[in-house]
């Protein structure tokens, strides 16, 4: 079956660097959008950035991270990329990727596929 999984959480200092990856397996790359969420303890999971099928149009949904966060894709490799920098404490939650069809989408509901999560802690 289809498979996402992440890598490159971690524990980093505020002010600090992450790039986090996620690699598809078992479907056609190019025929989804990838995005990514996250989910905070007692919050609810938000959509933080989405990249189309080309990787040249993006979608980004949280303000907090303009200026700070990068999604990119290499098709070639069946792979999505958060590059997060100046990270601050908020941005302490689990990271998933997700894939869907069509449109970027806001809403966690409308993903077909996702990613187990990988945990970026940021001290202050």
């Amino acid at each position: 079956q289809v498979q996402l999984v992440e890598s490159g959480g971690g524990l980093v200092q505020a002010g600090g660097s992450l790039r986090l990856s996620c690699t598809a397996s078992r479907l056609t790359f190019t025929d989804y959008v990838m995005a990514w969420f996250r989910q905070a303890p007692g919050k609810e999971r938000e959509a933080v950035l989405c990249t189309y099928m080309s990787g040249s149009v993006n979608a980004r949904y949280l303000d907090t991270v303009k200026g700070r966060f990068t999604i990119s894709r290499d098709n070639a490799k069946n792979t999505v990329y958060l590059q997060m920098a100046s990270l601050n404490p908020e941005d302490t939650a689990t990271y998933y990727c997700a894939a869907r069809p069509d449109s970027c989408s806001a809403s966690w509901a409308e993903y077909m596929y996702w990613g187990q999560g990988t945990q970026v802690t940021v001290s202050s």
